[in-house]
Protein backbone atom coordinates (compact mmCIF):
# COMPACT_ATOMS: atom_id res chain seq x y z
CA UNK A 1 0.00 0.00 0.00
CA UNK A 2 2.89 2.54 0.99
CA UNK A 3 4.62 1.76 -2.60
CA UNK A 4 1.45 2.23 -4.46
CA UNK A 5 0.98 5.67 -2.37
CA UNK A 6 4.31 6.63 -3.10
CA UNK A 7 4.02 6.13 -6.98
CA UNK A 8 0.99 7.73 -7.14
CA UNK A 9 3.04 10.58 -5.65
CA UNK A 10 5.56 10.85 -7.80
CA UNK A 11 3.33 10.32 -11.41
CA UNK A 12 1.39 13.53 -9.32
CA UNK A 13 4.91 15.06 -9.09
CA UNK A 14 6.00 14.77 -11.92
CA UNK A 15 2.44 15.95 -13.97
CA UNK A 16 2.55 18.83 -12.01
CA UNK A 17 6.55 19.57 -13.16
CA UNK A 18 5.56 18.72 -17.02
CA UNK A 19 2.23 21.25 -16.65
CA UNK A 20 3.84 23.98 -14.17
CA UNK A 21 3.67 26.31 -17.31
CA UNK A 22 -0.12 25.61 -17.45
CA UNK A 23 -0.88 26.18 -13.97
CA UNK A 24 1.32 29.36 -13.76
CA UNK A 25 -0.78 30.72 -16.75
CA UNK A 26 -3.69 30.12 -14.95
CA UNK A 27 -2.51 31.62 -11.64
CA UNK A 28 -1.73 34.32 -13.71
CA UNK A 29 -5.37 34.61 -14.66
CA UNK A 30 -6.83 34.57 -11.71
CA UNK A 31 -7.47 31.05 -11.92
CA UNK A 32 -7.52 27.50 -10.31
CA UNK A 33 -5.43 24.75 -11.38
CA UNK A 34 -6.51 20.79 -10.27
CA UNK A 35 -4.46 17.94 -11.34
CA UNK A 36 -7.02 14.93 -12.50
CA UNK A 37 -6.80 11.54 -10.95
CA UNK A 38 -3.44 9.34 -11.50
CA UNK A 39 -2.39 12.89 -13.31
CA UNK A 40 -4.06 11.95 -16.38
CA UNK A 41 -5.41 15.68 -17.21
CA UNK A 42 -6.06 18.61 -15.63
CA UNK A 43 -8.40 21.26 -14.96
CA UNK A 44 -8.76 24.90 -15.13
CA UNK A 45 -11.41 26.86 -13.74
CA UNK A 46 -12.02 30.78 -13.90
CA UNK A 47 -14.91 32.11 -12.27
CA UNK A 48 -14.62 35.51 -12.51
CA UNK A 49 -14.07 35.58 -16.56
CA UNK A 50 -15.21 38.48 -17.93
CA UNK A 51 -17.48 37.15 -20.33
CA UNK A 52 -18.74 34.26 -17.76
CA UNK A 53 -17.37 31.24 -15.97
CA UNK A 54 -14.46 29.98 -17.91
CA UNK A 55 -13.52 26.16 -17.35
CA UNK A 56 -10.89 24.49 -18.96
CA UNK A 57 -10.31 20.85 -18.89
CA UNK A 58 -7.64 18.23 -20.92
CA UNK A 59 -7.67 14.80 -20.63
CA UNK A 60 -8.56 11.60 -22.64
CA UNK A 61 -11.41 12.26 -25.43
CA UNK A 62 -14.43 11.58 -25.23
CA UNK A 63 -14.94 11.40 -28.47
CA UNK A 64 -14.41 8.52 -30.92
CA UNK A 65 -13.68 11.20 -33.73
CA UNK A 66 -10.99 12.68 -31.76
CA UNK A 67 -8.12 10.24 -31.55
CA UNK A 68 -6.25 12.33 -29.51
CA UNK A 69 -6.36 13.72 -25.95
CA UNK A 70 -8.66 16.35 -26.15
CA UNK A 71 -8.80 20.00 -24.86
CA UNK A 72 -12.80 20.89 -23.68
CA UNK A 73 -13.39 24.29 -23.08
CA UNK A 74 -17.24 26.09 -21.65
CA UNK A 75 -17.50 29.70 -21.15
CA UNK A 76 -21.45 29.84 -19.37
CA UNK A 77 -22.92 33.00 -20.77
CA UNK A 78 -26.02 31.95 -20.01
CA UNK A 79 -27.64 32.23 -23.62
CA UNK A 80 -31.10 32.17 -24.73
CA UNK A 81 -31.55 27.68 -25.21
CA UNK A 82 -32.77 28.39 -28.58
CA UNK A 83 -29.62 29.53 -29.47
CA UNK A 84 -27.61 26.31 -31.31
CA UNK A 85 -25.14 27.41 -33.67
CA UNK A 86 -22.06 24.69 -34.54
CA UNK A 87 -18.95 25.55 -36.28
CA UNK A 88 -16.11 22.93 -36.78
CA UNK A 89 -13.26 22.22 -39.36
CA UNK A 90 -14.62 21.17 -42.71
CA UNK A 91 -12.68 18.03 -43.28
CA UNK A 92 -14.15 16.55 -39.74
CA UNK A 93 -17.30 17.87 -40.87
CA UNK A 94 -17.60 15.43 -43.62
CA UNK A 95 -16.31 12.70 -41.81
CA UNK A 96 -18.84 12.78 -39.36
CA UNK A 97 -21.54 13.57 -42.13
CA UNK A 98 -19.90 10.67 -43.88
CA UNK A 99 -20.69 8.51 -40.49
CA UNK A 100 -23.47 9.96 -39.47
CA UNK A 101 -25.69 8.77 -43.04
CA UNK A 102 -23.94 5.72 -42.54
CA UNK A 103 -25.11 5.04 -39.13
CA UNK A 104 -28.79 6.35 -40.31
CA UNK A 105 -29.16 4.04 -43.26
CA UNK A 106 -27.62 0.90 -40.99
CA UNK A 107 -29.85 -1.80 -39.52
CA UNK A 108 -28.91 -0.80 -36.15
CA UNK A 109 -30.92 3.06 -36.49
CA UNK A 110 -32.68 3.01 -33.37
CA UNK A 111 -29.18 2.26 -31.23
CA UNK A 112 -27.31 4.84 -33.42
CA UNK A 113 -29.63 7.35 -32.79
CA UNK A 114 -28.68 7.23 -28.83
CA UNK A 115 -25.47 6.97 -29.37
CA UNK A 116 -24.19 9.35 -32.06
CA UNK A 117 -22.59 12.36 -30.74
CA UNK A 118 -24.84 15.77 -30.89
CA UNK A 119 -22.81 17.01 -33.02
CA UNK A 120 -22.68 14.75 -35.36
CA UNK A 121 -26.98 14.57 -35.10
CA UNK A 122 -26.70 18.06 -35.43
CA UNK A 123 -25.64 18.10 -38.91
CA UNK A 124 -28.18 16.24 -39.82
CA UNK A 125 -30.90 18.27 -38.27
CA UNK A 126 -29.77 22.02 -38.72
CA UNK A 127 -29.38 23.75 -41.76
CA UNK A 128 -25.83 24.62 -42.64
CA UNK A 129 -24.32 28.69 -43.24
CA UNK A 130 -23.45 29.38 -47.13
CA UNK A 131 -21.99 32.81 -46.66
CA UNK A 132 -19.03 33.64 -45.32
CA UNK A 133 -17.44 36.74 -45.10
CA UNK A 134 -13.94 35.19 -44.87
CA UNK A 135 -13.11 32.94 -48.13
CA UNK A 136 -11.04 31.37 -46.08
CA UNK A 137 -12.92 30.46 -43.37
CA UNK A 138 -15.55 29.19 -45.57
CA UNK A 139 -13.12 26.76 -47.12
CA UNK A 140 -11.96 25.49 -43.60
CA UNK A 141 -14.54 25.41 -41.77
CA UNK A 142 -18.62 24.34 -41.86
CA UNK A 143 -21.26 25.93 -39.79
CA UNK A 144 -24.92 24.93 -39.06
CA UNK A 145 -27.48 25.91 -36.31
CA UNK A 146 -31.41 25.49 -35.19
CA UNK A 147 -32.30 28.27 -38.42
CA UNK A 148 -29.88 29.36 -41.33
CA UNK A 149 -30.43 32.75 -39.64
CA UNK A 150 -28.65 32.03 -36.52
CA UNK A 151 -26.06 30.17 -37.99
CA UNK A 152 -24.95 32.98 -40.22
CA UNK A 153 -25.46 36.13 -37.68
CA UNK A 154 -22.86 33.93 -35.57
CA UNK A 155 -20.23 33.41 -38.41
CA UNK A 156 -21.26 37.18 -40.08
CA UNK A 157 -19.21 39.07 -38.65
CA UNK A 158 -15.66 39.12 -36.29
CA UNK A 159 -16.01 34.91 -36.15
CA UNK A 160 -15.44 34.28 -39.39
CA UNK A 161 -11.99 36.10 -39.31
CA UNK A 162 -11.00 34.55 -36.22
CA UNK A 163 -11.32 31.17 -37.61
CA UNK A 164 -9.54 32.65 -41.31
CA UNK A 165 -6.40 33.35 -38.77
CA UNK A 166 -7.00 30.17 -36.75
CA UNK A 167 -6.51 27.94 -39.74
CA UNK A 168 -3.30 29.12 -40.62
CA UNK A 169 -1.58 27.53 -37.66
CA UNK A 170 -3.87 26.60 -34.46
CA UNK A 171 -6.45 24.50 -36.40
CA UNK A 172 -4.91 23.18 -39.25
CA UNK A 173 -6.61 20.60 -42.09
CA UNK A 174 -7.76 17.74 -40.74
CA UNK A 175 -7.83 18.89 -36.98
CA UNK A 176 -10.27 18.06 -34.65
CA UNK A 177 -12.22 21.10 -33.62
CA UNK A 178 -15.96 21.80 -32.39
CA UNK A 179 -17.30 24.79 -31.26
CA UNK A 180 -21.19 25.39 -30.31
CA UNK A 181 -23.18 27.19 -28.21
CA UNK A 182 -26.16 24.82 -26.47
CA UNK A 183 -28.13 24.79 -22.96
CA UNK A 184 -26.73 29.03 -22.40
CA UNK A 185 -22.83 28.08 -22.73
CA UNK A 186 -20.47 27.77 -25.47
CA UNK A 187 -18.62 24.98 -25.81
CA UNK A 188 -15.28 23.79 -27.85
CA UNK A 189 -13.78 20.48 -28.18
CA UNK A 190 -10.36 20.39 -29.77
CA UNK A 191 -7.71 17.49 -30.19
CA UNK A 192 -4.20 18.64 -28.28
CA UNK A 193 -1.59 16.02 -27.70
CA UNK A 194 0.35 18.67 -25.83
CA UNK A 195 -1.31 21.33 -23.43
CA UNK A 196 1.33 24.02 -24.02
CA UNK A 197 0.04 27.85 -23.00
CA UNK A 198 0.39 29.52 -26.76
CA UNK A 199 -1.99 27.25 -27.99
CA UNK A 200 -4.14 27.13 -25.27
CA UNK A 201 -4.03 31.12 -24.90
CA UNK A 202 -4.93 31.08 -29.00
CA UNK A 203 -7.91 29.01 -28.69
CA UNK A 204 -9.18 30.94 -25.37
CA UNK A 205 -9.03 33.93 -27.71
CA UNK A 206 -10.98 32.06 -30.50
CA UNK A 207 -13.73 31.14 -28.17
CA UNK A 208 -13.98 34.50 -26.48
CA UNK A 209 -15.14 35.58 -29.95
CA UNK A 210 -16.87 33.16 -30.70
CA UNK A 211 -18.92 33.80 -27.44
CA UNK A 212 -18.65 37.56 -27.79
CA UNK A 213 -20.19 37.17 -31.31
CA UNK A 214 -23.25 35.19 -29.97
CA UNK A 215 -23.75 37.60 -27.36
CA UNK A 216 -25.13 39.98 -29.60
CA UNK A 217 -27.26 37.24 -31.79
CA UNK A 218 -28.36 36.24 -28.48
CA UNK A 219 -29.77 40.21 -28.17
CA UNK A 220 -31.00 39.80 -31.12
CA UNK A 221 -33.35 36.54 -30.30
CA UNK A 222 -35.00 38.47 -27.48
CA UNK A 223 -35.70 41.19 -30.06
CA UNK A 224 -37.40 39.24 -33.33
CA UNK A 225 -38.60 36.48 -31.07
CA UNK A 226 -37.47 32.95 -30.40
CA UNK A 227 -36.01 30.13 -32.57
CA UNK A 228 -37.04 26.61 -33.05
CA UNK A 229 -34.43 24.39 -30.50
CA UNK A 230 -34.37 20.87 -29.47
CA UNK A 231 -33.34 18.83 -26.14
CA UNK A 232 -29.68 18.05 -26.44
CA UNK A 233 -26.57 17.28 -24.43
CA UNK A 234 -23.63 18.07 -26.86
CA UNK A 235 -20.85 18.21 -23.39
CA UNK A 236 -20.72 14.99 -22.04
CA UNK A 237 -19.63 12.16 -23.23
CA UNK A 238 -22.24 10.45 -26.05
CA UNK A 239 -24.49 8.42 -24.48
CA UNK A 240 -24.11 9.60 -20.74
CA UNK A 241 -26.99 12.33 -19.20
CA UNK A 242 -25.26 15.48 -18.33
CA UNK A 243 -24.05 15.88 -15.14
CA UNK A 244 -21.56 18.26 -14.08
CA UNK A 245 -20.08 20.33 -16.73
Amino acid sequence: MVIKQVKHWMKLRASAAEWKPVADWAAKRGASFHIEEEGKGFTIEEPNHALGKLLIEWGLPQRDYIDTPEMRLKLDLKLQSDLQVMVLERSLMELLEAQVFEAYTDTLQTRMDADTPEEMRWLVMFPKADVWPSKVARQRFGACGATKELAQAWIGGALSEALALASQDLVPAGQSFVMLTQRGNLYMRYGMSDPTVESMQALVRVAEVAAKEAQLVNARIGESGIWASTSTAAWQPSGTPPTGV
